[in-house]
């Protein structure tokens, strides 16, 4: 009962008319320092000190940008013992990997209604349904794979391109699998052919 007169209160507050303010009520001579703080405008310095990083290690040096740059160059233009690091690979190079695709045919070729496989990613990448069933009823009883097929299309697309797409359909496995490749193996392969 409490509670309903406590609504009833509140409900003949709100249904009171509200009182409009005449603006001339308002002192006209109040400076608005008087009662609002003012921003400080002019800066003062301000130093810091960081203990824990040596000094210059955040003011730039064009010395040390100049050695950098030095360090990254190959040796009179021949990459003999070359420091500079591999392109990123396109899905043409990962092509060359028997083992590679053997695992990417092992986790992307099965159908399963509720895994994505190939068809989600060549579909994402602009095959039509058509299509789809074209090249899954081609791979059939043959020794090519519908994954090995898809990504021979499309071997001009990175790698990077690729994971984008495990990542979209949450297919941690192959990207894991992808992303040991290009960390471990692709340098070194990269390295042997140049």
């Amino acid at each position: 009962m409490a509670s309903l007169k406590a609504f009833q209160e509140q409900t003949q507050i709100i249904s009171e008319p509200v009182e409009d303010t005449d603006p001339s009520s308002f002192e006209s001579k109040m400076s608005l320092k008087s009662t609002h703080p003012v921003q400080v405008t002019e800066p003062q310095p301000v130093t810091l000190q960081l203990t824990s990083m040596p000094p210059g290690y955040l003011t730039p040096s064009s010395e040390r940008i100049q050695q950098l740059f030095k360090d990254l160059q190959c040796s009179n233009g021949s990459c003999e013992k070359c420091c500079c690091l591999a392109p990123p690979p396109k899905i043409s190079d990962l092509m060359n990997d028997e083992d590679l695709l053997y695992t990417l045919r092992l986790k992307l070729d099965p159908s399963h209604c509720t895994i994505k496989n190939w068809k989600n990613f060549a579909s994402r990448w602009g095959m039509t349904y058509d299509e789809l069933v074209l090249l899954e009823h081609r791979t059939q009883g043959s020794a090519h794979s519908p994954t090995q097929e898809f990504l021979r299309r499309y071997n001009e697309k990175s790698v990077t391109e690729l994971t984008e797409l495990c990542r979209i359909y949450q297919r941690i496995d192959v990207l894991r699998v992808l992303q040991r490749w290009v960390e471990n193996d692709w340098p070194s392969r990269w390295q042997k052919a140049h």
